[in-house]
């Protein structure tokens, strides 16, 4: 197998396993995530629906869930096929990957850059009260109930996303791809 086939797999591999990994523990931590924030919010002297009206939650979704790892398995499934030399794994590595790059960065990087969001949506707000809140205080206070592993991981996922698959879909066109695909 050629170095840039196998380069390609690895990639795919990687971005899967955060697929798996991150919605799997939001799913068990984001609760108490959840309530940290909110009792930070109200610490500040605002209720603790104001984080939910604005949008902001630490806790996983089932749909959310699901779609994570609806990703990895499709992930897996590419990395698989393009283990085997099927040519349909390449081509639907082509198809995939753009769509992943596209909408997975911009997901991920909604995550990457949370106090960010955070802040701008609470700034947004018609109350001029909440535009007060310290966004950063809350973020600090959800991220304590988070395994400290988990922010290294999900800043690693945006490049794996990004890059990553802009990396795959040129790697799979090298000649060498081409004769191990045939």
């Amino acid at each position: 197998m050629p170095l840039s086939v196998a380069t390609a797999i690895a990639l795919q591999l990687l971005l899967a396993a955060t697929f798996l990994v991150i919605p799997v523990t939001v799913w068990f931590t984001g609760g108490a995530a959840q309530r940290a924030a909110e009792a930070e919010t109200a610490r500040q002297g605002y209720p603790a629906e104001v984080l939910a009206r604005h949008g902001i939650r630490f806790k996983e979704r089932a749909w959310e869930f699901s779609l994570a790892l609806s990703i990895a398995a499709i992930l897996l499934t590419l990395a698989g096929l393009n283990l085997t030399a099927s040519t349909t794994g390449r081509t639907l590595s082509w198809i995939v990957e753009p769509i992943v790059l596209l909408v997975v960065g911009f997901i991920t990087a909604g995550q990457v850059f949370a106090a960010r969001y955070t802040e701008a949506a609470l700034k947004k707000s018609d109350d001029p009260a909440v535009r007060t809140i310290d966004a950063r205080a809350v973020i600090a206070a959800a991220s304590a109930q988070f395994p400290s592993w988990l922010r290294p991981l999900v800043l690693l996922r945006f490049p794996l996303a990004t890059l990553g698959s802009a990396l795959v879909i040129v790697l799979l066109a090298t000649p060498a791809a081409g004769s191990y695909f045939g």
